[in-house]
């Protein structure tokens, strides 16, 4: 107790607080965990929490906010917000363009040195660090069921519509959604990315000048929803068509590895992404990366323990436990490196990705505009639109200035 109090004493001097009876006192906290499926893990968190800190008496209450929306709620009132939370990293700019966020000032070289580095990026801005790394799994890969496909089909994603159609079942992707089509354009070598402004978007995939032009890849794609062996299926459709068996293989995360393994059981498989053909040439799919990061809010009334609380939250022991009961792969170097998260498929499947991952970085505008042309691309472009006047339309969106 005395090196936490020690460790408390001084980050309270760092933030300017004032310590007050300690002992006596009750640390109220609120802490927001991405969903409902988390409670388990994060109430066993609190529980050893509170035991390295048996002289101290803690009120620590669990919320639920999707990581996927946690900026919007916090920025709607900061002050309301919780004292520790899980954010996606590509919010981090805006959260601490608004002041929500504390800088870590707690262990901060630990911290840098016991998570893998992507994660320590994406939680940093201008050199200073705005959140603990919590997770380095938020990307995707291809999971895929071995009693319809060897190894050498998986590599190709015509191979597998191929099998799959033969079979009357189905290969599962999102195309009509901006974070999974991502993978076919960057994959050609077309560009989308945030501008140094932190809210725009440049982006080429109209591109008439490429050895890969846009077309060719607006052309893959309608190939590919035209084929009987694919379907366009967000999280839960995936999920439902693993489980009733219509779906033998997906794009998808490590958030859902334990469905696909309870599904297919000792054939649950996944690796990399497939190429795919465009203008004739095989093209590997890209992906995202992405890491889930634990902020603490700048406004809370207890921030020195609640940095100490988010600092314990993303530990190693933390991290093998996250993993062992949600499946979620850590930032965390040494529990990364533990038997057990190295013999999850999903998680191998992820760093046979990570070569052709780039962390998630865009502005407002690309979401909407590429959600449109996906949905018209998936539904085979029924009005006959000129697939380049839809390319152009799209990067016109994706690209609007933010007033």
């Amino acid at each position: 107790m005395k090196k936490i109090l020690a460790v408390f004493l001084a980050v309270s001097m760092l933030l300017g607080l004032t310590v007050t009876a300690l002992a006596e006192d009750t640390v109220a906290l609120l802490v927001w965990v991405g969903d409902d499926a988390d409670q388990a893990w994060i109430n066993g968190v609190i529980d050893n929490f509170k035991a390295a800190n048996p002289t101290t008496t803690f009120d620590i209450k669990v919320g639920i906010q999707s990581e996927s929306t946690a900026k919007a709620t916090v920025l709607t009132d900061i002050t309301a917000a919780a004292d520790v939370f899980t954010f996606a990293d590509d919010q981090l700019g805006e959260l601490v363009n608004a002041g929500a966020l504390q800088p870590v000032s707690l262990n901060v070289e630990d911290v840098i040195a016991r998570n893998v580095g992507g994660s320590v990026a994406a939680s940093t801005v201008d050199g200073t660090l705005y959140a603990y790394p919590a997770t380095a799994d938020n990307g995707y890969f291809m999971f895929y069921n071995k009693e319809y496909f060897t190894e050498e089909d998986v590599m190709s994603m015509d191979a597998m519509l191929a099998k799959a159609a033969a079979a009357g079942k189905k290969v599962s992707m999102e195309m009509s959604g901006g974070w999974y089509m991502y993978s076919s354009f960057a994959g050609a070598g077309l560009t989308m990315r945030l501008l140094p402004d932190g809210v725009n978007n440049e982006c080429n995939w109209n591109a008439t000048d490429t050895p890969i032009k846009g077309v060719d890849v607006a052309q893959a794609m309608l190939d590919i929803a035209g084929n009987s062996g694919f379907v366009n299926q967000g999280d839960g459709e995936f999920v439902t068509g693993v489980k009733d068996g219509t779906v033998i293989a997906g794009i998808n995360g490590v958030w859902n590895a334990n469905t696909a393994s309870e599904a297919w059981g000792d054939n649950y498989a996944a690796t990399k992404l497939p190429t795919y053909t465009a203008a004739g040439q095989q093209v590997q799919m890209a992906s995202f990366a992405g890491y889930k990061l634990v902020g603490v809010n700048a406004y809370s009334a207890n921030v020195g323990w609640a940095m100490i609380f988010a600092d314990f939250m993303t530990n190693e022991q933390s991290q093998v436990s996250r993993f062992a009961l949600r499946g979620q792969g850590p930032s965390n170097i040494a529990a990364g490196e533990s038997p057990e998260v190295q013999a999850s498929p999903a998680i191998v499947a992820l760093a046979e990705q990570n070569p052709y991952a780039t962390t998630q970085r865009v502005g407002g505008n690309y979401w909407g505009p590429a959600a449109s042309f996906g949905a018209i691309i998936y539904g085979g472009n029924a009005d006959g639109t000129d697939l380049q006047t839809l390319l152009d339309n799209m990067v016109a969106g994706i690209t609007a200035p933010v007033q």
